[in-house]
């Protein structure tokens, strides 16, 4: 499968109580901007702020269709522009930015309502036979 340039994939997922509360388990994380509504909203939030790296695999969603079996992700960064919150959907869109090597370099793109709120990059690398 050939990747140009230019091509893109978008995986759009609304992020829920029930997930934040299943990421608080796996990651141990108990700040209270992540699992306290009432902090939260005192924090200037309008609800539980989204665990940066649960936000961020929607982003391998959208990497793996991209590229296909053939790639696996060998490094990838973020930068979040403001906190993605609980009941928000966020758009994740990973760009290709054409090939590097045999890796494949992927621009990130993460909207809410038309509003960019991540930015990052991705490098693909083949998977191993």
């Amino acid at each position: 499968m050939t990747i140009e340039r230019g091509q893109s994939v978008t995986f759009r997922k609304t992020l829920t109580v029930a997930e934040q509360g299943f990421f608080t388990g796996i990651s141990g994380n108990l700040g209270a901007a992540h699992v306290d509504r009432v902090k939260a909203r005192a924090m200037g939030l309008p609800d539980m702020a989204v665990f940066e790296l649960a936000a961020g695999a929607l982003f391998s969603t959208a990497l793996s269709r991209l590229a296909g079996p053939d790639y696996r992700i060998g490094a990838i960064s973020f930068s979040f522009h403001r906190a993605v919150t609980v009941g928000e959907t966020l758009a994740a869109t990973a760009t290709s930015g054409g090939p590097e090597g045999k890796s494949l370099i992927c621009h990130l793109a993460g909207k809410i309502d038309g509003q960019t709120v991540v930015t990052g990059e991705a490098v693909l690398v083949p998977r191993e036979s």
